[in-house]
């Protein structure tokens, strides 16, 4: 437990150091608040942009507070995901690369602490970011448009945290299997998009796919409570999430030389 604890203070302090714990929440929150920001001035926006007919009206519905917080998610889907993906791609490769992974090896550390240690930090920096971002959204909507209960921002933002889990521990894996930073991205987002895709085109046979998440989350918004579904979703990304990291652990026992 001394040895993870080290290497995962380790982590945390090398993320300071390259500035990931500055321009990830950046991004996150800045992705974030922009959904609700613009939602509210979007007439304007387009009064501005010009070449309307004279005496143009725009009426634009004003949508429901929990409306603007389910269009954020989708944000997070897509943007998010991304930076996510790009955020933790290189926490294993770039010591493959420059050959630190001997030195810390060379001690008695097991693969399962290291890629525990990894794991662990990554995830908890992508929590952070996500989390920070997703409060602020909650307090300019229910500045600008109708109050959210905190109750249900709570339970979606729970639920929406569990994509991010398994977004980390994809590319946690992808990062034993590659050692180039591109190709873990490359990989990782390649897997998770085709999960997505297939979920849309599945939609029947795919009800466990994590991609749900976003929809159970917004359900919970919406309606309250989950949909239909949506504890096999949460199972389903918990238990896969786990067998990742675990498959991880294998794979860099396996095929790195120390």
């Amino acid at each position: 437990m001394r040895n993870f604890l080290t290497l995962f203070q380790k982590e945390l302090t090398e993320s300071m150091r390259n500035g990931k714990w500055i321009w990830l929440p950046i991004a996150i929150i800045l992705i974030g608040i922009s959904q609700p920001i613009t939602t509210y001035y979007m007439p304007q926006i387009l009064e501005s942009a010009g070449n309307l007919p004279e005496g143009a009206v725009i009426e634009i519905p004003t949508p429901s507070g929990e409306e603007v917080l389910a269009s954020t998610l989708g944000q997070f889907g897509s943007i998010g995901t991304l930076l996510f993906v790009l955020g933790s791609m290189s926490a294993i490769s770039m010591e493959r690369q420059n050959s630190s992974l001997t030195l810390v090896m060379v001690r008695p550390v097991s693969p399962f602490q290291y890629i525990a240690s990894k794991w662990a930090s990554q995830l908890l920096i992508a929590l952070v970011s996500f989390i920070a971002s997703y409060v602020l959204v909650w307090y300019y909507t229910n500045l600008l448009f109708t109050s959210v209960d905190w109750k249900f921002m709570l339970s979606s933002l729970g639920i929406y945290s569990l994509w991010i889990l398994f977004i980390i521990s994809v590319t946690t894996l992808a990062g034993t299997l590659l050692k180039a930073s591109s190709g873990i991205a490359g990989i990782s987002i390649a897997l998770l998009g085709v999960l997505s895709v297939s979920s849309g085109l599945f939609t029947r046979f795919m009800e466990w796919s994590p991609t749900n998440l976003r929809t159970h989350a917004s359900g919970v918004l919406m309606n309250g409570e989950l949909l239909e579904n949506g504890m096999l979703v949460i199972l389903t990304t918990v238990g896969l999430s786990l067998i990742f990291v675990w498959f991880a652990t294998l794979n860099f026992k396996r095929f790195e030389q120390f």
